[in-house]
């Protein structure tokens, strides 16, 4: 009978043992609140830290929780704002094809500590970055219309 047989991990009961272990821990450890709250310190430092520098090398700073997001003037910038993150230890992810928009996806665990040494390193990569486009910052706006394919417009205005 090949119903006997239909999945090869379901119901398997360390599995199950596991997934009930971790949800006793996000509810007892309240990594829900917590992720709200340190995630609403975590924005408001965020915008204040890319303050100084918009609109000429960043757009926005926006997220819930603990799933944050940069937005850039254009994709360079974005590239040159991560690599100086992982130079500084800080672990940053674009979106889809671009470094337009870069992800901070922190763990739900992240102390208040660790927030403000990923803030003062962006602070440090953004204030370095002025420093090298500042000649271009004076002379030319930043913000060029980039050639965009039919498919990269779908997808984006999708995502918007």
């Amino acid at each position: 009978n090949p119903f006997l047989h239909t999945t090869t991990f379901g119901g398997n009961p360390l599995a199950c043992a596991a997934a009930i272990a971790t949800i006793n821990v996000i509810l007892e450890e309240r990594l829900c609140e917590r992720a709200r709250t340190v995630g609403d310190i975590f924005l408001a430092k965020l915008k204040s830290t890319i303050k100084p520098y918009t609109p000429q090398l960043t757009i926005d700073a926006r997220g819930k929780g603990l799933m944050l997001a940069l937005e850039f003037a254009d994709t360079d910038i974005g590239f040159r704002v991560s690599k100086g993150l992982f130079r500084e230890k800080v672990l940053v992810a674009g979106t889809l094809v671009n470094a337009k928009t870069i992800r901070i996806e922190p763990p739900l665990t992240i102390t208040l500590e660790q927030v403000d040494n990923v803030i003062n390193a962006l602070g440090k990569v953004l204030k370095e970055i002025a420093s090298e486009l500042k000649p271009q910052l004076i002379n030319e706006p930043i913000l060029k219309p980039l050639p965009i394919n039919i498919l990269q417009q779908t997808v984006l205005s999708r995502q918007l």
